[in-house]
């Protein structure tokens, strides 16, 4: 494994457990403690991990990785599951739902089944699959493809996105943070996002409470864009207390 492949599967523990510890990433990759040392060290000087006594955790306040969809899936999935239950409960027959990409969005997609007749846009190749043999009319975006999310985004996503008037967006989300907004590891992605919101009548995020206090690259949508807010119970009360004092919804799954 080279040092790059190795510092990267590192990270992708850390965003997975939440911390590494030196003792077993050197006996699962077969490289010295003090390799190992010296990799959370560099890690940690370019803001990625927080070092500790024997091993490293995740950097508070922060999804800079951007990982694929297969390495988020089994994360949370239990509550990514009450939220797409909860958000399917918004939905009515012959409506026109956006859904954006995202393993949470992903959920929400698959409690859609319940439904006969509605039209989903989507910009998430694996959604499309997903609702493939339903009766729903379903509209996939153009554009450039982010293997990492199955998304397709770019100028040909945008100008097709600004031709649709949706319903709901169910918005993915990467980091929320109740002052600045909703976040995302990808420019790209954020733009099409924003299309999205200014084509939708009610803005939806949907994402797991680990994602509260957290920041990304970059911004997609303030606050004051959103209209209601579907999370989990163990959401910190204080965010969901200012979320509300702001005049947002918010639905604890």
């Amino acid at each position: 494994m080279l040092i790059g492949e190795r510092r990267q599967h590192v990270l992708k523990l850390v965003d997975r457990d939440g911390r590494v510890l030196v003792s077993e990433l050197s006996e699962s990759l077969g490289i010295s403690p003090i390799t190992i040392r010296k990799d959370l060290d560099y890690l940690e000087q370019q803001g990625l991990v927080q070092r500790t006594h024997g091993g490293a955790l995740a950097p508070h306040n922060s999804t800079l990785i951007d990982l694929s969809l297969k390495s988020k899936e089994s994360q949370q999935s239990r509550e990514k599951q009450a939220i797409a239950e909860a958000a399917a409960s918004l939905v009515q027959e012959g409506q026109c739902i956006l859904l954006d990409s995202g393993t949470t969005t992903t959920a929400v997609a698959r409690a859609l089944r319940r439904f006969r007749h509605l039209t989903i846009v989507t910009n998430a190749m694996n959604i499309a699959a997903e609702l493939s043999d339903t009766d729903f009319d379903i509209i996939v975006v153009g554009g450039n493809l982010r293997k990492n999310s199955l998304s397709l985004v770019g100028p040909l996503a945008e100008d097709a996105l600004r031709q649709i008037q949706a319903d709901i967006l169910f918005l993915g989300v990467d980091g929320f943070d109740v002052k600045t907004g909703v976040m995302t590891p990808s420019l790209l992605e954020a733009r099409a996002n924003r299309v999205m919101v200014a084509a939708s009548r009610r803005v939806i995020p949907v994402f797991d409470s680990t994602k509260f206090e957290r920041r990304s690259l970059a911004l997609i949508i303030p606050p004051s864009g959103v209209h209601t807010v579907i999370t989990d119970k163990n959401a910190p009360k204080d965010q969901v207390d200012a979320l509300r004092a702001a005049g947002i919804e918010v639905i604890l799954a």
